[in-house]
């Protein structure tokens, strides 16, 4: 049985960093973060691995586990929100005490993923994949961006619908402020690779498929012990964003996670919107999710609001899915059961 978290307006939030921490000529995005949520009434707590950054990290991997293992235990905080992704999170894995984790939510994406899945896998408590604390600095949040709260306030039982975005950012443009953070300009369009309507239901996981894929084979990807003992057998949705992977690369990744059975019981993937999807040797990312589809004999949905173009839908790892795709819009109904 999958365990769900709880969150509490006007709660607090644990804001550390597992992975990459924030250099001191940007800080001022952490304090505009803390400054919009408090207007909403929640209550920050940061950990010092936020604040500093070298060599690729926040600090080493004992420091960084011990610091979110504190904010774990810690009975006044709800949710725990790294500022971003990064790197190395990986790293801190085997300093992790899972059997002592709390039911809290952990919400972010990217390298953070890692976190989200591992915790998942190990223990069934349901992680959120999802907005990062930086992108929650805006003057407003987007509608797709601030259902993160609509979705960690859902009770056991309930279920909560999310559509696809009307428009998505194509590239990063730090220079050029946005009340919203983002630079919504292009039209989103969910896609199939059978190019009809397509409707998936499972229990959803994944992550950035840059850094869940090393998971295959370790303690802390063990996929099948979690289908037996907290997804009650039922089938798995899987959804995956690239960040950084050319074409052969994100092949490379996918047979890499089907070796290792990631997929024996899945009844479809989603795959988000990614500016990394540029062919090698006319090799693209619509052949990769082709082939995905025929030798699996399943679904599978692309370009969906996950990932590194934003906005992003909040996906829960263990959640039940519905997961439906008409013409180029999509809505995925999650049932926290």
């Amino acid at each position: 049985m999958i365990t769900y978290p709880y969150l509490n307006t006007r709660s607090k939030i644990g804001v550390t960093a597992p992975s990459s921490g924030v250099p001191s000529e940007l800080h001022n995005l952490l304090r505009q973060s803390a400054a919009r949520l408090e207007e909403k009434g929640y209550s920050l707590s940061f950990g010092e691995t936020v604040w500093t950054q070298e060599k690729a990290r926040s600090a080493d991997a004992e420091k960084r586990a011990a610091e979110f293992m504190k904010m774990m235990d810690d009975e006044s905080i709800e949710v725990i929100m790294p500022p971003w992704g990064g790197e190395l999170l990986i790293e801190i894995l085997d300093f992790l005490d899972f059997e002592k984790m709390k039911a809290k939510w952990v919400l972010g994406y990217s390298d953070t993923s890692a976190l989200l899945l591992s915790i998942t896998l190990k223990t069934g408590i349901a992680t959120a994949h999802g907005t990062n604390f930086i992108d929650l600095r805006g003057e407003y949040w987007d509608e797709t961006t601030a259902m993160w709260e609509k979705v960690l306030t859902t009770k056991r039982e309930e279920s909560v619908s999310q559509t696809s975005s009307l428009k998505y950012q194509e590239q990063w443009e730090h220079e050029k402020q946005s009340p919203c953070v983002f630079h919504l300009t292009h039209d989103t369009e969910w896609k199939t690779v059978s190019n009809k309507e397509e409707k998936l239901k499972g229990r959803l996981l994944g992550g950035c498929i840059d850094i869940i894929h090393h998971l295959a084979g370790t303690p802390y990807g063990d996929v099948k012990a979690f289908h037996e003992t907290f997804a009650d057998g039922e089938s798995l949705v899987w959804y995956f964003e690239n960040c950084d992977l050319n074409m052969t690369g994100l092949r490379r990744a996918f047979l890499h996670m089907k070796m290792a059975g990631w997929f024996k019981s899945c009844s479809g993937i989603m795959f988000g919107r990614s500016s990394s999807n540029t062919p090698v040797n006319g090799y693209g990312a619509e052949d990769v999710y082709e082939e995905i589809s025929s030798e699996l004999g399943i679904p599978i949905i692309y370009d969906i609001d996950c990932g590194h173009q934003p906005p992003q839908v909040t996906l829960i790892n263990g959640a039940y899915a519905e997961v439906e795709v008409s013409g180029v819009k999509g809505v995925i109904k999650q049932y926290f059961k």
